[in-house]
């Protein structure tokens, strides 16, 4: 019995996640993968995807003297 391969250090993937897009999103997303001549799309969705969660994350958690509201006035 064959066993799919993985990445080293990479984790089986077991949980699917999935979303709609528009017409015009897919559009965009299409170009793009295009453009970057990007094959995989589930890893370029998965590794932006975390990428902009793992920054919003780091930028959110740093110590302010005044909450984000008052800071935006």
């Amino acid at each position: 019995m064959k066993h799919a391969k993985t990445a080293a250090g990479s984790a089986k993937r077991q949980y699917r996640m999935t979303c709609l897009l528009g017409k015009s999103e897919k559009l965009i997303v299409d170009k793009y993968l295009e453009k970057y001549k990007i094959k995989n799309r589930s890893r370029w969705v998965r590794e932006a995807l975390l990428a902009h969660i793992y920054k919003m994350m780091r930028d959110a958690d740093y110590p302010t003297l005044f909450d984000e509201h008052t800071m935006r006035r």
